[in-house]
C-alpha cells in the first residue's frame, strides 16, 4: 500500500522534477557505495593474510584468514590504557565544550545584549587567525599544563562554529516561551536551565557527537603536550604500535625479519582502523535522530 502511495506521489511530479529526483537518488546511491565499499574492504582485509591480499585480493577462503593482527593489538596492555584515556578525555572534553558553548551562545542570541557585535567580531576573528604551534606550546608550558590532562581538554574546548550553530538554534525558539516564563516568575537562570535547554536536545546531541568524535580521533595535541606513556590516548598508542611494527633502518641484511615485520605492519594497519573506529560506529545510530534538526539549525535563520 505504501509503495503504491509513493509511486502515485512520484507520478504527480512534473517531468523536470522527476529528472532532478532521479539524479539526486543516483548521486546519493553512488555516495553511499563510496562509503560502504571501503568500510567492507577494511573489515575483510583486517582478517586476511597480507600476502594473499596482495596477490589475490579479498577472498572468502577462511584458511587464508588470520586473527594475528587483533591478537597482537589487543594483547598489548598499553592498548587498554590508551582506550581508557581516550574515553576519559573524550567524555570530559565533550562536557566542558558543550557547557562552554551553550553558555556563550545564549547571550549572543539575545537581541538586547549590549556589546553583541563586538564579541561576535572577536569570536569570528579567532576562526581565521591563530597563534600558531610554537606560541601555543609556550603558553601551555607557562601555564604549567604540559604533560597534564588540561593540555588536552582546555585549549580546544570552545568552538566558535559550534557557538554560532547553537546561537542560531536559540534564535529559532519562539520569544513567547521566555515571555511566558517571565510571567510565571522565572528568572534568566531558571529559564535557561529548566526551560530552554530541554527543548535544545537536538543541537546539544549534535555538538556533543561532533566534539566527542573530534577528541576521539585526535592525537596531535597528545603527541605535542603529553610525555608520559600512562597518559597517552588510544590513537597515539595505535600510531606507536604501527610505527614500531614497520621495518627499521639497518635491518636490510635480515631479509626474513624485514619481510615479516612489513607483513605484520600491513596487517596491523587495517586492524587498528577497525579498533579505533568501532566505538564511533556504535554511537552514531543512537545520535542519528538528532542530526537532522541539529545540523539544519542554521539553514532557516542565521
Amino acid at each position: 500500500m505504501s509503495e503504491r502511495k509513493k509511486k502515485s506521489e512520484f507520478s504527480k511530479y512534473p517531468t523536470q522534477d522527476k529528472v532532478i529526483l532521479i539524479i539526486g537518488y543516483i548521486l546519493l546511491g553512488l555516495f553511499l557505495v563510496a562509503i560502504i565499499l571501503p568500510m567492507v574492504y577494511i573489515i575483510l582485509a583486517s582478517f586476511i593474510d597480507p600476502i594473499t591480499l596482495q596477490n589475490k585480493g579479498l577472498t572468502f577462503d577462511f584458511s587464508k584468514w588470520t586473527l594475528t593482527a587483533y591478537e597482537r593489538v589487543l594483547g598489548n596492555g598499553q592498548i587498554w590504557v590508551g582506550f581508557k584515556n581516550a574515553l576519559i578525555y573524550s567524555i570530559l572534553f565533550t562536557i566542558i565544550s558543550v557547557v562552554v558553548t551553550l553558555l556563550a551562545a545564549y547571550p549572543m542570541s539575545r537581541p538586547d545584549f549590549k556589546g553583541k557585535g563586538f564579541f561576535n567580531t572577536l569570536f569570528v576573528i579567532t576562526m581565521f587567525f591563530g597563534g600558531g604551534l610554537i606560541p601555543t606550546y609556550l603558553l601551555i608550558s607557562n601555564l604549567g599544563m604540559l604533560d597534564t590532562i588540561w593540555a588536552i581538554l582546555i585549549p580546544g574546548a570552545f568552538s566558535v562554529w559550534n557557538m554560532i550553530i547553537a546561537r542560531t538554534y536559540y534564535m529559532g525558539i519562539p520569544r513567547d516561551l521566555q515571555e511566558a516564563a517571565e510571567i510565571d516568575g522565572a528568572d534568566e537562570m531558571v529559564y535557561f536551565f529548566k526551560i530552554l535547554l530541554p527543548v535544545c536536545t537536538p543541537i546539544i546531541a549534535t555538538i556533543s557527537m561532533w566534539q566527542f568524535v573530534g577528541m576521539w580521533n585526535s592525537y596531535f595535541d597528545a603527541l605535542i603536550y603529553l610525555n608520559s606513556a600512562s597518559k597517552q590516548p588510544l590513537q597515539l598508542v595505535l600510531r606507536a604500535i604501527l610505527i614500531q611494527s614497520q621495518p627499521e633502518p639497518g635491518m636490510v641484511a635480515d631479509m626474513q625479519s624485514t619481510a615479516e615485520r612489513a607483513r605484520l605492519a600491513e596487517l596491523l594497519k587495517y586492524a587498528t582502523i577497525i579498533i579505533s573506529s568501532l566505538p564511533l560506529m556504535i554511537m552514531y545510530p543512537f545520535f542519528q535522530k538528532y542530526f537532522d534538526n541539529g545540523i539544519m539549525a542554521g539553514a532557516v535563520k542565521g
